[in-house]
């Protein structure tokens, strides 16, 4: 089945889960899309099993708490995330016998960003105390470190050869991964018509967009390789500066985002047209929200989670 408007229009949430009690602050699907993950601010790790439409298991990071979490790059039995309690360490996890692999001490202030890279054991983190660092998940030391002059939101290219940063929500900074030393080889400086963070970066999978996620009710697409603004959508509810997360269809066709009343907003990336607006029900604000990368599904979340199928009959 192909994404469509008019499929996109149909979906409903086909389940719902109240596994926390405090709010999902982030949630990431395997490689193969069999799995879930859900991090969230009550410092539980909730496995899903997105074929029998699941939760599976629940783990606990209750010292450090947990926010950011990734699975690792092929594989669904790691996953690496960040501390929102204790410490600045990000946590190398197995799954399967719920231990730590490795730490990843380094950053001194909290860190607001985690990227996997899509083709190897590389990842960066973006923090608070303006730097991003770069890690391979099989050396605990940092493999370096950029200091982009502001605090940084970061996220890999779907090639895993570059990535961007998103420096004081005024700049979008291109970094080559094999000589980011060097500092950046493209800037795009970038103002919104309001004030407002900047809370995440992604690029498309075709690798030919970026989308800049806001706390103001406006997010923006621009072109990936000149940084001209395509985009900018709002007329979604988030009068409370919320954090919410906005995320591409795996087709790079669509460009979907949550709000404060439980609605799910979608726009066409090439028309820039709104063509959905879906009602989660969600009883508060939907911070987080994923497609799934190779089933077609996907995952908003408040305190509770949903997830969502398309319906071909609305009888």
């Amino acid at each position: 089945m192909r994404i469509t408007d008019s499929v996109l229009r149909s979906f409903r949430v086909a389940r719902t889960y109240r596994e926390n009690s405090q709010k999902v602050n982030c949630v990431d699907f395997s490689p193969d899309g069999e799995n879930a993950i859900a991090s969230s601010d009550d410092d539980c790790i909730v496995l899903y099993n997105i074929r029998e439409g699941k939760p599976e298991r629940t783990l606990f990071s209750k010292k450090y708490g947990v926010d950011l979490i990734h699975y690792t790059h092929g594989d669904a039995q790691t996953v690496v995330y960040s501390s929102n309690k204790l410490d600045d360490t990000i946590r190398y996890m197995s799954l399967t016998d719920n231990k730590y692999i490795r730490y990843f001490p380094g950053h001194t202030a909290r860190v607001i960003a985690l990227s996997m890279s899509p083709v190897d054991d590389s990842f960066i983190s973006g923090s608070l105390d303006q730097t991003i660092r770069i890690w391979d998940l099989r050396a605990p030391n940092c493999q370096g470190v950029t200091n982009p002059l502001g605090k940084p939101v970061c996220s890999f290219d779907p090639d895993g050869l570059i990535f961007a940063a998103g420096v004081e929500s005024q700049a979008i900074k291109l970094y080559d991964l094999r000589a980011f030393d060097k500092g950046p080889f493209a800037s795009f400086d970038m103002r919104f018509n309001r004030v407002c963070d900047w809370t995440g970066l992604k690029f498309s999978n075709d690798g030919k967009l970026i989308l800049v996620s806001t706390n103001g009710g406006m997010i923006r697409v621009i072109n990936a390789f000149n940084g001209s603004v395509l985009h900018t959508f709002s007329g979604y509810n988030n009068s409370k500066g919320v954090s919410l997360e906005a995320c591409f269809t795996p087709d790079s066709q669509f460009v979907m985002i949550g709000s404060e009343d439980g609605r799910v907003h979608v726009w066409s990336t090439e028309s820039g047209m709104k063509v959905a607006v879906l009602d989660g029900k969600h009883p508060g604000p939907i911070n987080t929200l994923q497609f799934n990368p190779r089933f077609m599904t996907f995952a908003s979340a408040c305190s509770n989670m949903a997830f969502w199928l398309p319906c071909t009959d609305d009888a």
